[in-house]
């Protein structure tokens, strides 16, 4: 949707106290973690301020958001399941 956070724990509420458990204790959670929120944030601050951006440069965050939400969704499914 157009303006809004993509919060990870709105992405996936299902593995909520997963994640909250991750987040305080794996290296490599919260370094995949840090750079969704920074992608999310930059996308919607992008939204928000209507600033004129190319296509290209929006579409690339939007590709680069969405692989870091399958790679914690990868990450979260190894650990739920293991």
């Amino acid at each position: 949707m157009y303006g809004v956070r993509h919060d990870i724990e709105r992405e996936f509420p299902e593995f909520q106290s997963e994640i909250t458990r991750l987040k305080n204790k794996d290296p490599e959670f919260i370094r995949l973690l840090t750079e969704y929120d920074e992608t999310d944030k930059r996308i919607y601050g992008l939204e928000q301020q209507s600033l004129p951006v190319s296509d290209d440069y929006f579409g690339n965050l939007k590709r680069q958001r969405l692989a870091l939400k399958d790679q914690l969704y990868t990450f979260l499914k190894r650990h739920c399941f293991s």
